[in-house]
């Protein structure tokens, strides 16, 4: 079973690889068109503005390779920017075109009632999904940590698995088939973290299993 981090100068790819390791995965860090396009499972990571992430992916000819590879059903992880470019539009610098693998927006979190932007720091998720494969095992209210200045606001509200408040309920997680994106990273995130990365590579193996 291979999978890949893909590398597209975002940072946090290090301590994403760590964590993957400390599973006993079996992950490489790359950003190579035929690592990625032979791979069983992809991750994209990153921290930084969405227009960047688009235009790096861009410069690296990944954007269509990423689109085909979760059209064709692989399994697709996206953290933090790594779920924000999965939409149509971003915001942050204006405007600018994701990889347009869902319909919505990504937009900066309000200001409401004195908080703080960015939302940063431990927060409790609302799962909304309960059938969810990527929280599987994880508990209602269960805390992650987030860094994020910006949150997606989907078109489709069936895709959304789970929320945190932060004066609003912002999307915490999404699928849809063999597609998952977490606004929170994981990574970060203690024992809880390292459960919702157990459960995509449990996911990837079942998709073996099912060819």
């Amino acid at each position: 079973m291979r999978i890949v981090i893909i590398d597209y100068n975002m940072g946090n790819v290090k301590s994403v690889f760590n964590a993957f390791k400390s599973l006993n995965a079996n992950v490489k860090v790359t950003n190579s068109y035929e690592d990625i396009k032979n791979s069983n499972g992809v991750i994209l990571p990153g921290v930084g503005a969405f227009k960047d992430a688009v235009n790096n992916l861009k410069a690296l000819r990944l954007n269509d390779l990423l689109k085909n590879i979760i059209f064709k059903g692989k399994p697709f992880l996206g953290i933090c920017i790594g779920l924000q470019v999965l939409f149509r539009t971003g915001t942050e610098g204006g405007k600018s075109k994701g990889l347009d693998i869902f319909n919505g927006i990504v937009k900066k979190i309000p200001s409401l009632k004195g908080l703080k932007i960015p939302h940063m720091g431990w927060n409790r998720i609302k799962i909304l999904k309960q059938d969810s494969k990527l929280l599987k095992g994880i508990k209602q209210n269960e805390s992650f940590y987030f860094v994020h200045s910006y949150h997606v606001i989907p078109d489709n509200n069936d895709i959304i698995s789970s929320v945190a408040e932060y004066g609003i309920n912002l999307v915490s997680s999404i699928e849809k088939n063999n597609c998952f994106g977490v606004q929170f990273h994981p990574e970060k995130s203690s024992n809880f973290g390292l459960l919702i990365l157990k459960n995509f590579l449990n996911i990837v193996f079942e998709s073996l299993k099912s060819k």
